[in-house]
């Protein structure tokens, strides 16, 4: 990108501040409670299974039948803080592998504490996950059917040192 082009994305991000960013102070507390979970699609449970709870540790806590397609499972892990990691399956279906596309999902943030990154790092060494580390907080890595999945050290609200709640 030429530096003229990245001088207008900056100014069209000051711009999109100036216009809609409140200080905190300003901000009405928001409607929502929380994100009460984030469905992605799986395409073998078990697989799912083993990888989020036996690689990440996040506890599976429910398995139940998708109500929208039948033979469907709907499964669900604790990623802490009261919120939950589902998946879909779609037996029969042939949903493709994973694309990012326009209105898709980039990537998951899953904030863990530094000590837990550390050794999040070494589960995925030693199950052979290759995974990408940036700026010492941040560690992207694929789950089995492609999502990009980042686990990051900061804590809660905020990102690489800024405040963002």
């Amino acid at each position: 990108m030429s530096e003229t082009g990245a001088d207008h994305h900056e100014a069209e991000r000051a711009r999109l501040r100036a216009v809609h960013l409140r200080e905190p102070a300003d901000r009405p507390a928001s409607t929502a409670r929380g994100l009460h979970h984030t469905a992605l699609i799986s395409s073998d449970v078990e697989r799912t299974v083993r990888f989020y709870q036996d690689v990440l540790g996040f506890p599976l806590t429910e398995l139940i039948e998708n109500r929208d397609y039948a033979g469907s499972s709907h499964f669900f892990f604790d990623i802490g803080h009261g919120n939950l990691l589902a998946f879909f399956d779609f037996p029969g279906l042939d949903v493709g592998p994973y694309a990012e596309v326009l209105g898709g999902l980039h990537h998951l943030a899953i904030s863990v504490a530094p000590d837990r990154w550390g050794e999040l790092r070494g589960r995925l060494e030693d199950a052979g996950v290759p995974f990408e580390v940036h700026s010492e907080v941040s560690m992207y890595f694929r789950d089995p059917d492609g999502a990009r999945i980042e686990l990051i050290s900061d804590p809660l609200g905020e990102m690489y040192g800024t405040h963002v709640l």
